[in-house]
């Protein structure tokens, strides 16, 4: 079976040990050798191995009878590329990032090259894995924890779980919320769970306001949900903002502003040394 799709998926036994995936995944579609290389270093494959399955990045790496390969190839999506991130503090155990616009927290089966923790994995130094323990909306940007063990990352998201990671973010919405009386509480719930978003501080801002807020559940799009349902549409937010934010992201006239939602402010017990630790845009 060949394939000269740009988007397609391989689903491949190893039928002999020995040999590697470069060599079978070539046989079985028209990419190049070095494409298909490329893809691997970008998440695109993954290696099923008795009950794991798991990314296989390694070009060399030798195969056993009885594995499996999952490639799954979309060119737009190898395609991709996203402004870099900024490393706010480097910690060890676990880093402080500066994520940009339009790049992800979470890969896909396609590929994970756009993601922070990628980004991470591949220019700190020493080189260490990286765990997301909580996620930023591709379209926002702001402040991130990564993790650099499984141990710590499971130590973050039990501080997550039990709401002991202080978290502000800003966002700069279509209205004038200047006479807003503060603090001003958003509590109707989303997807049917109960969401509390609390507007902590307002700025006037060119007709806008720029608006401090805390949430105390972390659900998704929360903030971006809140604020256009109450009336007041997030600047930039094409998704429940109003219809000219509305655009398509993917047409290249779309020149309107990025999502104006940013987190900017975190604070936690530190699980290394017990230490109070904050970290601000």
């Amino acid at each position: 079976m060949t394939t000269s799709s740009a988007h397609f998926e391989l689903h491949l036994p190893v039928t002999h040990a020995q040999c590697n995936a470069v060599d079978l995944l070539s046989g079985h579609c028209d990419l190049s050798r070095q494409t298909i290389k490329q893809a691997m270093q970008n998440g695109a494959l993954w290696l099923e191995h008795g009950r794991h399955v798991q990314r296989l990045r390694r070009a060399k790496k030798t195969l056993s009878a009885g594995d499996e390969l999952h490639f799954y190839y979309d060119e737009a999506i190898q395609n991709q590329q996203v402004p870099p991130a900024k490393l706010v503090a480097d910690e060890k155990a676990y880093s402080i990032w500066n994520k940009p616009c339009g790049m992800y927290s979470q890969g896909s089966r396609w590929g994970d090259h756009c993601t922070i923790y990628r980004y991470a994995e591949q220019h700190l130094l020493p080189e260490r894995p990286a765990f997301i323990v909580h996620r930023l909306d591709r379209a926002a940007s702001g402040l991130m924890i990564l993790a650099h063990s499984k141990k710590m990352a499971a130590a973050f998201s039990s501080l997550f779980v039990k709401r002991e990671i202080g978290k502000q973010y800003e966002a700069v919405v279509a209205a004038d919320l200047s006479a807003l009386a503060l603090p001003f509480e958003i509590s109707k719930p989303v997807d049917g769970k109960p969401a509390l978003s609390r507007i902590i501080g307002v700025e006037p801002e060119d007709g806008n306001s720029r608006l401090r807020l805390e949430i105390e559940t972390g659900r998704k799009h929360q903030i971006r949900r809140h604020l256009a349902e109450s009336g007041w549409p997030i600047v930039g937010d094409r998704l429940y903002g109003t219809k000219s934010n509305k655009a398509d992201n993917d047409n290249p006239a779309n020149t309107g502003p990025d999502l104006q939602l940013k987190s900017v402010y975190l604070k936690f017990t530190c699980p290394v040394t017990g230490q109070i630790k904050e970290y601000s845009l």
